[in-house]
């Protein structure tokens, strides 16, 4: 049986081009895995297998790996770090124990780092933090330290101090030992040497290494009362306080190095073992029963205890359906039969095999604490929970956010439309934040997703990877729609054929609701006017219109309802009734509560050379941003704003012009906001327009 404690289950995440997946590479030469280290710029590297990923040298999918480091297993999943792809890794983050967050030595903490960060701190999964490409000119160590304070307000722990800078960056100072980790320029990473640092390095080395004392120490009262009396404490008992502060997120050991280079690799590993949580040390998942309330049960990491495992990613390839799978709990072995909480039906285990990028090793079991793939599975999708049929119970499951824009696809020929239709399942199957859906108007599909790069990558994999050539229509903007005023009204549905009819009165207040409350219902009804058995009914009447707004048709947000009194017929009555009661009021009184039309903004971070501020200011007010935010970094300014997502389209063409191709940006959805009338009349007008087409 694996001993628990020697498995290190890890994450690497950053910004777009800090150098996750080459830092991956590296590992993986360290610790054996590979033999021949590919480079990203080259397409070459292990993990980033998709055609997309080799040629835009970004990392879309979370690859999964595994190897080993002084007699550890780590399992690595390499994360994209552009936002489009954010899901990856929010999902990974879900069923890590630990994470290394790579920090670009020049670039700094950039935009998607932030937003990485603020799910690890959601997800409390324990860092360290990697400050990489020293090599790089206008590198600075100590600036990115200054900055993952201010700016994600997280409490850095140096454990090493660069050798060098920018071309001259030569290797590392451990402070714990004292010691210099000196790297030749062969590009071997096991070319180095032990040796005493740097003379002139004496007083920084003293500083910081008392600083790292200080702080670890604050985790045992005992030691630190010793030390500030004068007693040196033992090695041991420094690392037993880093690592013991680490689990408990007080502060991140920060480490530095090149992973292009070769530099400072193996002092990561070491602290990925000495300091990251084994599975037993993380706060155990928590149960909730079938209707998503916590039963106060956790999966506790133990062999022997019931299955609960949790697929957090499904990735199709030349071999079938993956099913990538953290088990929390128990022990999986092949042939086993699984139930699926959320579909209430059970499956049964074919292959289990252990990933390494797109190679896999077969397995006959697995256990607590493994992140394996399984073959073969038929309707588990992200976030679904196998368990133990005899003891069922599902793990909290994940939230995916909605998207914020869409297109209409169609298959240039019909023997297309059949192909497409089953590589969409596919896709739908392997990204939960990937919507597809048919207007049942035009007979359109409509494609949804996060952003522009998101579904043009999606469209990309349609015509490579399942061999569909589509036609793709212009964006579409997912607006919404709120009501501004209190209304009060009453509403009859009456209804008299042979035999019994149908009746139902309903009198309510219809209000805009609080920001993000989505719809809400209450019933004050006394003296039994409306009987009990009837509000359900009411309530799922009105929720069915939610979906379609009457100014445009688009969903309708943050609504409260409240029921007060009505009537009802003895035998004329029924739920039927006054669904369509609800369903009349709906069409009847939202017109009169001023609706207004909401769309979406999103929080854009615009990277910019110094000499293009100007421009970029000047294009983002046309395009209606509001500027929050401008920062000079060594190399340029960081412009952050909140842009409505319509006047985003095809910005990247725009920046790349106005700043001769060196501006770089990444934006998310912020929050809906109300457009301005001539932006909702125009919106209006157009939907009108193209329904009008339809018909």
């Amino acid at each position: 049986m694996a001993d628990l404690n020697s498995y290190r289950n890890i994450g690497i995440f950053a910004h777009v081009d800090a150098g996750k997946t080459t830092t991956t590479e590296r590992i993986l030469k360290l610790t054996g895995k590979i033999h021949k280290i590919g480079e990203v710029h080259d397409g070459a590297a292990t993990t980033d297998f998709m055609d997309q990923e080799q040629e835009r040298g970004i990392t879309i999918q979370s690859a999964a790996t595994s190897c080993e480091w002084n007699k550890h297993r780590l399992n690595i999943i390499d994360t994209p770090g552009h936002v489009d792809f954010t899901i990856e890794v929010y999902r990974s983050l879900k069923v890590l124990d630990g994470g290394v967050g790579v920090f670009c030595g020049s670039g700094g903490v950039e935009p998607q780092s932030e937003t990485n960060w603020r799910y690890a701190n959601e997800s409390e999964v324990s860092r360290i933090i990697f400050v990489n490409k020293l090599d790089r000119l206008g590198a600075d160590f100590y600036r990115v330290v200054k900055q993952v304070e201010d700016v994600l307000g997280a409490n850095p722990l140096v454990m090493t101090l660069p050798i060098g800078t920018e071309d001259q960056f030569s290797g590392v100072v451990d402070l714990l030992s004292r010691k210099a980790w000196v790297w030749d320029d062969s590009g071997d990473p096991t070319q180095y040497e032990i040796q005493e640092p740097p003379a002139d390095m004496a007083d920084l080395i003293e500083e910081y290494r008392e600083k790292l004392i200080e702080t670890a120490l604050e985790q045992d009262d005992d030691l630190l009362e010793s030390y500030l009396e004068g007693e040196e404490p033992a090695l041991e008992d420094i690392m037993r306080c880093v690592r013991k502060g680490t689990i408990a997120l007080d502060f991140f050991p920060t480490y530095c190095g090149s992973a292009f280079k070769n530099k400072g690799i193996q002092l990561v590993l070491n602290a990925v073992v000495d300091y990251l949580p084994s599975p037993t040390e993380v706060t155990p998942q928590p149960e909730v029963d079938l209707e998503g309330n916590e039963t106060g049960e956790v999966a506790i990491v133990d062999v022997n205890k019931p299955l609960r495992a949790l697929a957090f990613k499904i990735m199709d390839d030349r071999f079938g359906a993956l099913t990538f799978t953290r088990i929390y709990s128990g022990k999986l072995s092949k042939g086993d039969t699984v139930l699926n909480t959320f579909t209430g039906k059970t499956e049964r285990i074919g292959r289990i095999v252990e990933m390494h990028a797109d190679d896999r090793i077969e397995l006959d079991s697995a256990e607590a604490g493994d992140i394996v793939a399984l073959v073969g599975l038929k309707n588990v999708q992200t976030g679904h929970t196998l368990c133990d049929p005899k003891l069922p119970a599902t793990l909290e499951p994940m939230v995916f956010p909605d998207p914020v824009i869409s297109v209409a696809i169609k298959p240039k020929d019909q023997t297309a439309s059949e192909k497409m239709g089953i590589a969409l399942g596919k896709m739908i199957k392997e990204d939960p934040s990937f919507y597809v859906e048919t207007d049942e108007e035009s007979g359109e599909t409509i494609i949804k997703g996060m952003g522009e790069l998101h579904l043009d990558i999606k469209v990309d994999i349609l015509r490579r990877t399942h061999m569909v050539d589509v036609e793709v229509g212009k964006p579409q903007v997912a607006y919404r729609e709120t009501i501004t005023q209190r209304v009060e009204d009453s509403y009859t549905h009456k209804k008299q054929t042979g035999g019994s009819g149908q009746f139902g009165k309903i009198d309510y207040v219809v209000e805009p609701g609080e920001t993000g409350s989505g719809f809400q219902f209450e019933s004050t009804v006394t003296g039994g006017n409306v009987p009990r058995e009837f509000w359900p009914a009411i309530q799922k009447g009105f929720a069915s219109c939610m979906v379609e707004g009457v100014l445009a048709g688009f969903p309708l947000l943050d609504v409260k309802i409240n029921l007060f009194d009505g009537a009802f017929h003895a035998v004329d009555s029924s739920a039927v009734a006054f669904e369509i009661a609800a369903r009349g009021a709906y069409r009847q009184t939202i017109p009169k509560a001023s609706p207004q039309l909401m769309e979406p903004i999103m929080r854009v971070d615009v990277f910019v050379p110094e000499d293009h501020v100007g421009d970029v200011i000047g294009d983002l007010n046309r395009r209606r941003g509001m500027i929050k935010a401008q920062e000079a970094t060594v190399t340029g300014v960081r412009v952050k704003a909140n842009v409505p997502l319509s006047e985003m389209f095809g910005y990247i063409g725009d920046l790349r012009t106005m700043t001769s191709g060196r501006g770089q940006f990444s934006m998310e959805f912020e929050h809906y906001m109300p457009c301005p009338k001539n932006v909702s009349e125009a919106v209006i007008k157009e939907v009108n327009e193209r329904r009008a087409a339809k018909k």
